[in-house]
């Protein structure tokens, strides 16, 4: 197929959903390491593995990864892997698939944010317990020497706060660069006019 064709073709068939449409056009791929497992996509520089991540395709997501025989630690421009997408979006079953391959579970992308991190953006209580559970540290800190309950702290879910104190009680005890704690983000919103 034309390089112009499967340009957009590949990320618009996982966004979708196209599952079989998918399959018959990369069987159709006469260089697979080039053409799919390595190529990254669009802007981003994200692989297909990304995009079925993003989008919660857990069929796509085995197929790249079982069939075609793509890498789950493959980055994208900003260092993300899948895990990163799955946590960010809360595809817990794409989460659990790619924990089970043993994807690296405190990996970082730009600015050192972990996938757990990413997933106390989003408030999501479920896939940061399973992040936990599967070894994430929750004391590790990004560039701006935020944790993962600094940032459950801005966002305000008391049931994310809890959880992270149960899971790593001495959590509050931490200062990012500029000495800011937990507590004074959380003040700090509180206070913010909405």
């Amino acid at each position: 197929m034309e390089e112009g064709k499967t340009a957009n073709l590949f990320p618009r068939l996982i966004r979708e959903g196209k599952f079989t449409f998918l399959q018959e056009e990369i069987e159709k791929i006469p260089d697979l390491d080039r053409d799919v497992r390595q190529k990254h996509w669009e802007k981003s520089q994200d692989t297909l593995l990304h995009f079925a991540a993003r989008h919660g395709q857990l069929d796509i997501l085995r197929y790249l990864t079982e069939t075609v025989g793509m890498n789950i630690e493959l980055v994208n421009k900003d260092y993300k892997r899948p895990l990163h997408e799955a946590a960010s979006m809360g595809h817990r079953d794409c989460l659990l698939y790619l924990l089970e391959r043993r994807a690296a579970v405190d990996c970082l992308k730009k600015a050192d944010w972990t996938p757990l991190m990413m997933a106390c953006t989003r408030r999501n209580l479920e896939i940061i317990r399973d992040l936990i559970q599967h070894g994430a540290n929750p004391r590790l800190k990004n560039k701006d020497g935020w944790n993962c309950f600094h940032i459950a702290s801005r966002q305000g879910d008391p049931r994310v706060v809890q959880y992270l104190l149960d899971a790593s009680p001495d959590i509050w005890e931490t200062e990012s660069r500029i000495r800011r704690t937990p507590l004074h983000t959380a003040g700090c919103i509180a206070c913010t006019p909405s």
